[in-house]
């Protein structure tokens, strides 16, 4: 999947001599300029784990217990806990990061 070039077929000699003083041997990667891409988001994982959170919070909604929820979605007591105590994507108690 990885695109490696060797820097000194690509960049001009003074760029690679420059490069080489900070990383001498180093896989680099360089990005797109303008490109940001948050986490999950080309891959779809975000999307992914958003519907499973969801699902879980919909699941305690129609009564199911934490354990019940833990061996559902294959997740510890902590996860579950954190995931049912944020309000949703964006919402004020949703960490930008995904546990589980």
């Amino acid at each position: 999947m990885s695109r490696y070039r060797n820097a000194a077929k690509v960049l001009p000699p003074d760029l690679l001599a420059e490069l080489q003083q900070y990383a001498p041997g180093t896989q680099l990667y360089v990005p797109r300029p303008g490109e940001r891409i948050g986490w999950g988001e080309r891959s779809g994982a975000r999307r992914d784990l958003a519907r499973r959170n969801e699902a879980i919070r919909r699941r305690k909604a129609q009564g199911a217990t934490i354990e019940q929820l833990m061996a559902e979605f294959h997740l510890g007591h902590d996860s579950i806990r954190k995931i049912l105590a944020a309000t949703g994507p964006g919402g004020k108690n949703e960490s930008s990061r995904f546990v589980g």
